[in-house]
C-alpha cells in the first residue's frame, strides 16, 4: 500500500473512530499533499508525487510544528503546545524511522569511503549522497555539521 493511499484510508478510519486530532491532521496532510499535485499540473507535470516527496512534504510538516511548539512554549500558551505535539506524533506515524546517531555515524563513514572525500570540500557530494539513500530518515541539520568534522578529522589526521 503506497503512502498516499495508506493516508486516505486512516482518514476514513478516523471519521469512522471521531477521533478529531487524528482526523484534522490527516485532512493537513491530505490537503499539503493536493496542493503540490496542482502545483505540478500547473508547471506543465503530468504526474503523481513519488514518496520521496511526500515525504519530504511530511517532514516540512513536522518541522513547522515543532517551530510552532516552540514559539507557544515560550509566549507560555501549553495547549498549543500539545496540540502542535499531537499533530506531530499523527505525521511521524507516516514517515521512516528515524536512524539512531550510531547508524547516522556509520552511514556517513560508508559515504565517506564510497565517495573517497577527504576535505571539507567534498561536504557537498557526502551530503547530496546522504540524502539519496537516507531521505526522511535523518536530520539534515543536524548532520550537516557531524559531516564537517568527521571530514576535518580526515585533513588533520
Amino acid at each position: 500500500m503506497s503512502l498516499r493511499e495508506r493516508i486516505s484510508a486512516d482518514l476514513k478510519q478516523a471519521m469512522k473512530d471521531k477521533d478529531a486530532t487524528r482526523l484534522s491532521t490527516l485532512r493537513l496532510i491530505s490537503a499539503a499533499i493536493k496542493d503540490r499535485d496542482i502545483a505540478l499540473r500547473g508547471e506543465g507535470e503530468d504526474r503523481q508525487l513519488s514518496e520521496a516527496e511526500i515525504v519530504a512534504i511530511l517532514t516540512r510538516m513536522v518541522k513547522q510544528r515543532q517551530d510552532s511548539a516552540r514559539a507557544y512554549e515560550e509566549g507560555g500558551r501549553l495547549e498549543l503546545v500539545e496540540r502542535e505535539n499531537a499533530e506531530i506524533d499523527v505525521i511521524e506515524d507516516y514517515l521512516p524511522r528515524q536512524l539512531g546517531e550510531d547508524e547516522i555515524a556509520e552511514a556517513i563513514e560508508v559515504v565517506i569511503a564510497e565517495t573517497g572525500a577527504a576535505s571539507i570540500r567534498d561536504m557537498g557530494g557526502v551530503i547530496n549522497r546522504l540524502k539519496a539513500r537516507h531521505a526522511g530518515q535523518m536530520d539534515f541539520g543536524k548532520v550537516g555539521p557531524l559531516v564537517k568534522a568527521r571530514l576535518a578529522q580526515g585533513t588533520q589526521a
